[in-house]
């Protein structure tokens, strides 16, 4: 008999990677950050099915690549967020991991240093700490569940979650939402199909088993209840933006053919965008204006913005690094950002009527 390998021939390294429940131990749930994610996971789920007259905004960085910034940006929109309560429940956006078409940085947990050296355990550990800070001062927090093990070292730090376009139609990816502990939102495919997040919607609602790790890092088979606080994402495609209201009637018409929620989110960045972070304020308005004249079913939007305008490369010297500029999708800036949920604000403010205090977040 040979002794050829057969297996791992791609393998470069195995390296172990520390536990969830240890990485919990290094940085454990606060009492303040608790309270963020119960109460916010309560107050989303209530948004999605139409028990709080409130719009759900997901807004913040397209990635975080500096936790200064990152936490710099979190204490700026937890003061706006205060300001605009009584019709916009917001949510800060605070993605780890980006997925790629082809070639590019995958995000600060993949890798933290931003050279190549990946070193996950911490970028692991980076994001937890993160995570904690921004939910320890009162601000919910919303990410991209990409790598289906890393929920496990984050996810209890994580208000509201969402399935991206290229992952809505893997199986994975829905038998994973179907587990996750907060509400989730699917996206439509990049190629712009809605019929993909509602099959996905409706998949995730249900049982499942799969394999993953348990929090002592063993590789077991995860049983599923089903996630029912879900809805879609409507984020444009290859033919173009789909936030219009024939877009939004065609999708609530799906959704109600598929006897599912008819809550409905509008990414107003990335197809719906054209990818022109400045024509966000194009579609925001559009989806306020249609939520004004009764459309019940736009449940909500996500705005990438940050501390300031456009987006840089990486460069060799990262010390040359742009401060609050992002290194992925290019952001509206911090002004325009108040600038427009103030303004949504207002527009809201004689059409929704406002929660009680006592179920909101200190």
């Amino acid at each position: 008999m040979g002794t050829e390998k057969t297996s791992d021939l791609h393998i470069q390294s195995v390296t172990p990677l520390i536990a969830p429940k240890l990485l919990k131990v290094e940085f454990p749930m606060t009492d303040a950050s608790r309270q963020t994610i119960i109460e916010s996971r309560k107050t989303i789920a209530d948004i999605i099915s139409g028990k709080d007259e409130r719009m759900l905004a997901v807004v913040g960085p397209c990635s975080i690549h500096d936790p200064a910034a990152g936490i710099e940006y979190a204490h700026r929109l937890n003061e706006l967020r205060k300001r605009v309560d009584d019709t916009l429940y917001v949510v800060m956006r605070v993605y780890f991991e980006k997925p790629r078409t082809r070639l590019g940085w995958r995000g600060l947990i993949l890798d933290p240093r931003m050279d190549g050296s990946r070193d996950i355990r911490e970028g692991l550990g980076v994001a937890r700490k993160i995570l904690l800070e921004i939910t320890g001062m009162g601000m919910p927090t919303g990410s991209e569940m990409l790598d289906p093990i890393v929920p496990q070292y984050i996810d209890d730090l994580v208000s509201w979650a969402s399935i991206g376009a290229r992952t809505t139609e893997s199986q994975t990816h829905r038998e994973l939402a179907s587990g996750l502990s907060m509400p989730v939102g699917f996206k439509n495919g990049t190629d712009g199909s809605i019929e993909t997040a509602v099959n996905a919607l409706a998949s995730s609602m249900e049982s499942h088993s799969f394999i993953g790790i348990d929090q002592d890092g063993r590789t077991c088979v995860l049983n599923t209840t089903g996630n029912r606080n879900g809805h879609i994402i409507l984020r444009g495609g290859n033919d173009g933006p789909n936030y219009h209201d024939e877009n939004v009637e065609d999708a609530i018409a799906m959704l109600r053919q598929a006897d599912l929620s008819e809550s409905i989110m509008i990414d107003c960045s990335h197809a719906n965008s054209r990818r022109d972070h400045r024509r966000q304020e194009k579609v925001l308005r559009s989806v306020i204006r249609q939520r004004v004249e009764g459309n019940r079913s736009l449940i909500g939007f996500m705005v990438e913005s940050n501390i300031h305008e456009g987006r840089q490369g990486i460069p060799q010297n990262l010390a040359e690094l742009m401060y609050g500029v992002s290194v992925t999708d290019a952001c509206i800036s911090w002004e325009k950002t108040e600038e427009l949920l103030l303004d949504a604000h207002g527009a809201l403010s004689g059409v929704i009527t406002p929660p009680e205090r006592s179920a909101q977040p200190v």
